[in-house]
């Protein structure tokens, strides 16, 4: 449905002014197992093609072919602007892929960053754990790795990521100076010179999209995109009759980065971890705020320790409020979504929020033979705010 104007700048004035509060402890769900073996869990971003990842698993497919089956669909489609072709590029108009991939069974990974022409940055990271002695390439040595191994190089800007891209251009928006994590945070609002500049700021930017050649339909999902500058994400984690797990992450990074900005998709440990002893867990959201809390990787050792899958994402998402002195104003600004999938088939979403927006929830994807979305359990009440912040008063 297209963003009307109106409506855009009605949720941008309500979002800036509203700092929602910390919940109280949810409640625990009652546990949640597979149906039968195999499941599949991931985003619910991948929703649309878990399907084909569930009829290689149930077909006795390795696990890890299954999960990289889920992933690849929003990789080859050009409509999907948050993996893949048609990601969002960099600062510079350039998409950068990055992916990572565990294989349990083998206890094998493998990892690609800031990939460039090549769309299938999940299997090029799993050609790395298969055929190579390293677990990590990154950039124009992953490139040509994955040319030797017959991944054709092709132009991943779409003409809409490219109008999207040109338009945050004439912004002259960046990810340069402080960030959530410093002091000096506050530099970043932006305040307005009299009450009427935010719209008339917006009704430049509805022209200069004309200008671009922006259809009149998606301009204002344009805009938001160019003001609030998106992450895009996608994990499956998979397991088998047998006991066999195996997850992929992938992504093409946070809409308009600086050149070479790695997130927590390749990070093994972060963005993606599994033990086949013990689960596996993913994560899509800040991605910087997942790295310092090494979350993945944190959600499967605590259930390693004996913590339920729902105990154990809940820790990883209060290591993140911890990081923050549980202050809620710069809080507002994170959010994360971890999936959690443990050997015995129990699993959950967890969540720092309720959602991204007020009328959608955070959800994750299940197939165990029937395919469904559920509720994360989330620990802060609302929806998170969209980064950077506006002071629209």
């Amino acid at each position: 449905m297209p963003i009307s104007r109106r409506d855009f700048i009605a949720a941008s004035v309500a979002g800036a002014a509203s700092v929602p509060l910390l919940a109280d402890t949810p409640e625990k769900p009652q546990p949640k197992r597979a149906a039968k073996l195999p499941i599949l869990v991931c985003s619910e971003y991948s929703y649309k093609w878990i399907e084909n990842g569930y009829k290689l698993l149930a077909g006795g497919a390795d696990t890890l072919d299954a999960a990289i089956q889920v992933v690849k669909g929003p990789e080859d489609d050009p409509d999907y602007q948050n993996v893949g072709l048609g990601g969002r590029p960099n600062e510079e108009g350039v998409v950068e892929l990055d992916a990572c991939c565990m294989h349990g069974p083998t206890r094998t990974a493998g990892a690609v960053g800031g990939v460039r022409n090549i769309k299938n940055v999940s299997l090029v990271a799993n050609a790395v754990r298969i055929h190579s002695g390293h677990v990590m390439l990154v950039g124009e040595g992953a490139e040509r790795f994955a040319v030797a191994q017959g991944f054709p190089r092709e132009n991943l800007l779409t003409d809409k990521s490219r109008k999207d891209w040109l338009l945050w251009k004439e912004t002259h928006s960046d990810w340069w100076g402080p960030g959530l994590a410093s002091p000096d945070w506050r530099k970043r609002f932006r305040a307005p010179a009299h009450s009427d500049e935010w719209h008339e700021r917006i009704q430049r930017m509805e022209e200069m999209a004309a200008q671009i050649g922006i259809s009149p339909e998606d301009r204002m999902e344009s805009i938001r995109s160019v003001i609030y500058p998106p992450t895009g994400t996608t994990h499956c984690s998979a397991l088998n009759e047998k006991g066999e797990m195996s997850g992929c992450t992938t992504t093409s990074g946070l809409a308009w980065k600086i050149p070479g900005r790695c997130g927590d998709s390749p990070i093994i440990g972060a963005g993606c971890y599994t033990d086949q002893d013990v689960g596996s867990a993913g994560a899509i959201g800040s991605g910087e705020e997942n790295i310092k809390v090494a979350g993945g990787h944190t959600i499967v050792e605590n259930m390693r320790r004996g913590m339920s899958p729902l105990d154990a994402g809940m820790d990883a998402i209060k290591r993140i409020v911890r990081n923050y002195n549980n202050d809620r104003e710069r809080l507002q600004f994170v959010d994360m979504v971890y999936y959690v999938l443990r050997k015995d088939g129990a699993y959950v979403g967890v969540s720092l929020w309720e959602g991204y927006t007020a009328d959608h929830h955070h959800m994750i994807a299940i197939h165990d033979g029937t395919k469904r979305l559920e509720k994360t359990v989330n620990l802060f009440d609302g929806p998170s705010q969209d980064w950077p912040p506006i002071r629209l008063k």
